[in-house]
């Protein structure tokens, strides 16, 4: 079986941001063993922002810790063509004893930069996520939304062209979550990034997405997958974003009654 992570494809038809071949995740060994994914193949196109959809334990985060290496491969293959990439969680996970600048400073000290390029770059991406009047304060002092910034701006201070982002939102307020969908989407047209977007809001992901996939319940594999060709910007309350959410809806409700039953 064929383990591999980081080659570029010679099959140029495929070539994508990344792409995963014959994915499959198994957790255990014998008959106790858990797949977590299953002959998951997928395509992200560089530039591409492509949400993930499914059931609670079918997979999603699974899949982009795989991407992120920070797990590794049963069996199948991940072709990162677009190196480095950034990850971002639910929880913003700063360090509550740095400033909001120096949890930003933290990625570009890890990359050896100097003192006064850190400063530079950290004010300037803290501009980019509209947060350039608190660099001096601490994460306790800074609302669910606004420690979400700080965490985007540490995640694009690693250069990376690839986003891995984990239900990012999922803790936030409605009015909140609409703001930083905004932003994000300013943010990735902005700069070209590349966005796998984890998600078990489903007009969320039709409001950000160009592509929506669904995965089945565990094992996960792939089981539809929607374009999103609606015109950009969208409004998560808007009529086409609520049409294409439902129709995605009564496929998700489908496979998690089937697989109750």
């Amino acid at each position: 079986m064929s383990l591999t992570r980081g080659a570029p494809r010679a099959d140029a038809a495929r070539a994508g941001a990344v792409v995963l071949t014959d994915v499959v995740k198994r957790y255990g060994r014998g008959p106790g063993a858990v797949t977590a994914l299953d002959g998951v193949s997928l395509d992200v196109a560089p530039g591409s922002f492509t949400c993930l959809l499914g059931a609670s334990g079918c997979g999603k985060s699974t899949l982009l810790s795989l991407v992120a290496g920070l797990d590794g491969l049963t069996s199948g293959s991940i072709d990162d063509v677009e190196r480095p990439v950034a990850m971002m969680f639910q929880e913003s996970a700063l360090f509550p004893w740095l400033t909001v600048a120096g949890n930003v400073e933290l990625a570009l000290r890890v990359k050896g930069v100097g003192r006064a390029e850190r400063r530079r770059r950290a004010a300037e991406l803290l501009d980019t996520v509209r947060l350039s009047g608190f660099a001096d304060k601490r994460p306790h002092e800074l609302s669910g939304g606004m420690r979400q910034r700080v965490a985007l701006a540490r995640a694009l201070a690693q250069d990376a062209s690839v986003l891995l982002m984990d239900e990012p939102f999922g803790a936030l307020d409605a009015m909140t979550r609409d703001l930083l969908h905004d932003e994000l989407e300013r943010i990735w047209r902005e700069r070209g990034l590349t966005v796998l977007f984890v998600t078990h809001n489903v007009r969320e992901a039709v409001r950000l997405g160009d592509r929506v996939v669904l995965l089945s319940s565990r094992p996960g594999r792939v089981l539809h997958e929607y374009d999103v060709d609606l015109e950009r910007p969208r409004r998560i309350d808007s009529t086409p974003v609520a049409n294409l959410a439902a129709e995605i809806t009564d496929a998700l409700r489908e496979e998690v009654s089937r697989h109750a039953g």
